[in-house]
């Protein structure tokens, strides 16, 4: 397998070399908003330490990631009134991944509704909104 490289932009945001839009953190993970959104609330939760995928992922980079997406998920589903979610994630290129630290899609559905196409960049200011009302939610 590939060694993890430290300059994947996952590793900048989390060292704050890139800004982000936090929605939620603790000690060993942190998500924020995709600026590139399939789906309003489309959020990412990654490990703070350095794993490339879910294929060498330790149990208890999992483990944490997991507690995260559960709690966000839920706050996800609430801010933005949605009939369930979607969680994805892709392992190496040939499973769709683009970025190689493991990372977690969170996105709020509602029926009828498909996710919009890849690769388009959204509002920021809508963004930090919806990041702004998941936060509201975990609050609570």
């Amino acid at each position: 397998m590939t060694a993890y490289d430290p300059e994947n932009i996952f590793a900048k945001i989390l060292r704050k070399e890139i800004p982000s839009f936090r929605v939620y953190e603790d000690d060993e993970t942190y998500c924020f908003m995709d600026i590139m959104p399939r789906s309003d609330g489309h959020c990412l939760v990654i490990p703070k330490t350095p794993c490339r995928n879910i294929l060498d992922a330790t149990p208890a980079q999992l483990a944490a990631c997991m507690a995260t997406v559960s709690k966000v998920a839920n706050a996800a589903k609430a801010a933005f009134n949605a009939d369930g979610i979607t969680l994805q994630q892709f392992s190496e290129v040939a499973g769709g991944q683009e970025v190689f630290h493991l990372h977690f899609h969170i996105h709020p559905r509602h029926e009828g509704v498909s996710l919009r196409p890849p690769g388009t960049m959204g509002d920021m200011d809508v963004i930090k909104s919806n990041a702004e009302a998941i936060r509201a939610k975990i609050d609570q």
